[in-house]
C-alpha cells in the first residue's frame, strides 16, 4: 500500500523516547501557524512510498527502539499508517504518533482505519500547536497544550492518563 510523505528520518532522538524511525506523512488540514513543519501542509507535496519500503527500514536497523508517526496529520491517511504501525509492534517495537487532533475527536470518529491506528499505537502526542503556548522545555512537544496521551492505561482507565518518563 503507498502512503504519501514528507521524509523519514532514521536514528531520531526528537520524536519519542530512544532511537526512533520518524515518518513524516504529508497532508495535513489543521495548518497551524507556526507549524515547525509547514512543508507537509499540501497533500499533493512530498513523494508516495510503499509501506513495505518503509517496513524494510525498520527490519535493517536492529537499535531501533520504535516507530513515530507525525506530519503532517497522520489521521489523514490512516490505512497504510495502521500497516506500519502494526508492522512496528510485530516487530517489538513502540509506536508514537503526533495527531492535531485530541485524543477525544480521535476516539469518536466513524473511521475504523482510524480507531485501529489509535488502538495499536502506544502514545499519542495530541493536540494542535499553539504558537502562543510554545515551548523548547516540554518533552516531545512543541506547545503546552498538547499531551502525551499514554493509549494502553487511557483505554483501561475509560479516561486520559497520560504518558510518564521511565525513571531511568
Amino acid at each position: 500500500m503507498d502512503i504519501q510523505i514528507n521524509g523519514i528520518m532514521n536514528d531520531s532522538i526528537v520524536d519519542g523516547p530512544g532511537l526512533r524511525l520518524a515518518v513524516f506523512v504529508q497532508g495535513c488540514s489543521h495548518r497551524c501557524p507556526g507549524c515547525h513543519n509547514p512543508g507537509t501542509h499540501d497533500p499533493e507535496g512530498g513523494h508516495l512510498m510503499d509501506t513495505g519500503e518503509i517496513v524494510q527500514l525498520l527490519r535493517e536497523n536492529p537499535l531501533l527502539d520504535g516507530l513515530t508517526l507525525s506530519g503532517g496529520e497522520p489521521f489523514e491517511q490512516p490505512g497504510p499508517c495502521l500497516l506500519l504501525a502494526e508492522a512496528a509492534k510485530g516487530m517489538g517495537l513502540t509506536v508514537w504518533i503526533y495527531s492535531g487532533y485530541t485524543y477525544e475527536q480521535l476516539a469518536g470518529m466513524a473511521d475504523e482505519a482510524a480507531l485501529g491506528l489509535l488502538r495499536v499505537c502506544d502514545v499519542l502526542v495530541d493536540g494542535r500547536f499553539v504558537q502562543a503556548r510554545k515551548s523548547l522545555d516540554l518533552d516531545f512537544r512543541g506547545s503546552s497544550n498538547q499531551r502525551l496521551v499514554d493509549l494502553k492505561k487511557t483505554r483501561a482507565a475509560g479516561q486520559v492518563v497520560l504518558w510518564e518518563r521511565p525513571a531511568w
